[in-house]
């Protein structure tokens, strides 16, 4: 009797899909929610700010032109993909390659200067557009991590600008970027330091041999025909010429120390690669061990997407190719 009632008993109840469950009397909290209150009104605020600023002074996206972001989210996506894979820049800079072709100074671009990155920079860097210096700083940090490799205790000394630079613009684009980065501790194993500094050398010591000797007689330090103006447009001459002697290295009893260190320098574009050449000079001539560069773009496409494992600390003990000349 027993078997035959077990026999056409009911079978099991399956289990409860939780999805169809009664909600809870108190909600589990998102994960990514944040856990004190204090900084979730944070957020709040700087998105209120945001939105508030956006009223006050309206932005359009400097790549596409879309409203109300400094930079929509496709052109930030297609941003990120054009730094996404760092590569080697210097064969394309003459500055930087020697007669027999070595390498003088290896450098690592985040990018190609180009589309949405060469946008970006000018935004940034001539119309002040602040707000992209967060993806601009996020493609450096990609570039110098791919630059040093395992390499620690690296020292990130900045290219200065000019001072008629930094009053057009109020601040310097590099300087910047890497202050963000150190701000965010994106840069673990990384120093930066502010170790460089312009000078102004004579005009006449500068000044191209095809100006009229009238001209170059009646310029002095302070009246220099042919340096009122920026670099673009000039060769690799009057690149060369025009920051020949333009940096040193800082002094004073608060001044960075990079004798004996690896250093890294870091600028914004790489053309002729006659900056950086200058700044290496400077660098090596207070003691220091310039491993190589990086920089946010470079103007020329270059010959391979990879960086060959043969970042500027590697590239130093790679067989000789490099030369550390002054």
């Amino acid at each position: 009797m027993n078997s035959h009632t077990d026999q056409y008993a009911s079978p099991a109840q399956p289990a409860a899909d939780p999805d169809l469950a009664p909600a809870a009397a108190s909600a589990a909290r998102h994960r990514g929610s944040y856990a004190r209150p204090l900084a979730r009104l944070c957020e709040l605020t700087a998105e209120s700010a945001a939105e508030v600023l956006a009223l006050a002074l309206p932005v359009d996206c400097a790549c596409c032109g879309a409203v109300d972001l400094a930079l929509c989210g496709a052109c930030a996506r297609k941003l990120r993909l054009l730094t996404l894979r760092p590569f080697r820049a210097e064969a394309h800079a003459p500055a930087l390659m020697d007669m027999d072709g070595s390498v003088l100074l290896p450098v690592v671009a985040a990018g190609a200067y180009r589309a949405e990155l060469a946008q970006c920079l000018l935004a940034f860097k001539s119309h002040g557009q602040a707000r992209l210096g967060a993806e601009l700083a996020r493609a450096l940090a990609r570039a110098l991590h791919a630059a040093a490799g395992p390499a620690r205790g690296l020292v990130l000394v900045p290219v200065p600008t000019s001072a008629a630079a930094f009053r057009k613009r109020g601040f310097s684009p590099v300087h910047l970027l890497l202050r963000r980065l150190a701000s965010s501790d994106a840069l673990p194993g990384f120093t930066v330091a502010d170790a460089l500094r312009k000078t102004v050398p004579s005009a006449r010591s500068r000044m191209p041999p095809s100006l009229p000797l009238l001209d170059r007689l009646r310029a002095g330090p302070h009246e220099d025909l042919y340096l009122s103006g920026g670099q673009k447009g000039l060769g690799r001459g009057g690149r060369a010429r025009r920051v020949r002697g333009s940096m040193r290295a800082r002094s004073g009893p608060w001044a960075a120390r990079v004798e004996g260190r690896p250093c890294i320098i870091v600028d914004d574009v790489l053309t002729t690669g006659a900056t950086l050449a200058e700044a290496a000079r400077a660098l090596r001539a207070a003691g220091a061990v310039v491993a190589g560069a990086v920089v946010v773009a470079a103007t020329r496409p270059p010959a391979t997407t990879d960086v060959d494992a043969a970042s500027p600390a590697a590239a130093r003990g790679n067989g000789g190719t490099q030369k550390n000349k002054p």
